[in-house]
């Protein structure tokens, strides 16, 4: 806590802008964008997953990942195909129908997951996302998270204070009173 984790990848999301520094997103420098056009691009290549889910309660599982696809242009019934497909592939093919109250902690982040992919994102930002779970529920989401990711060839920057987690990932990143301190 305070290492600036939070701060970086909201800079990396375009949600902030830097003091110093570039956030390159496809080679192009965002910085000079307008906030229009970083929405834009937030929209088609920035998938986001939070500690805490953040479903929408009045929404089914379905809904959920439905919904972004369909601000972003997709028909009702391509939305409606591609978010049981991802739910399918998360094992909640069974739960489609089931809002967020009805779902234990583990479904909710896992529908949480694949509502960021939904609209096949460059890049996928997650601040501690199994920071709220139990550990064996944890273990579930870090699997289906890591898989999925290698799956659809995203590149996820994920901040997280679970070191299981980060042992399983490809490249970490240490983070000391807002400075990198060691990269492996």
């Amino acid at each position: 806590s305070g290492a600036g984790k939070s701060t970086m990848l909201h800079i990396a999301g375009l949600l902030e802008r830097p003091d110093g520094g570039a956030v390159l997103i496809d080679g192009r420098d965002c910085g000079a964008l307008s906030d229009e056009h970083r929405t834009m691009l937030r929209r088609r290549a920035l998938g986001f997953v939070y500690q805490f889910h953040h479903l929408l309660p009045e929404f089914s599982a379905v809904e959920n990942v439905m919904l972004p696809q369909m601000i972003s242009g997709v028909s009702r019934a391509e939305a409606r195909r591609k978010a049981e497909a991802l739910l399918g592939r998360v094992g909640l093919a069974e739960r489609l129908t089931h809002r967020p109250a009805r779902l234990s902690g583990g479904e909710q982040q896992r529908v949480a997951i694949v509502r960021a992919l939904a609209n096949d994102p460059k890049i996928l930002l997650a601040d501690e996302p199994t920071g709220n779970l139990d550990h064996t529920t944890a273990e579930g989401v870090i699997e289906t998270l890591i898989d999925i990711v290698r799956a659809h060839g995203v590149a996820a920057l994920i901040a997280t204070h679970n070191l299981e987690l980060a042992a399983r990932l490809d490249r970490t990143v240490t983070l000391e009173e807002g400075r990198l301190r060691s990269i492996g």
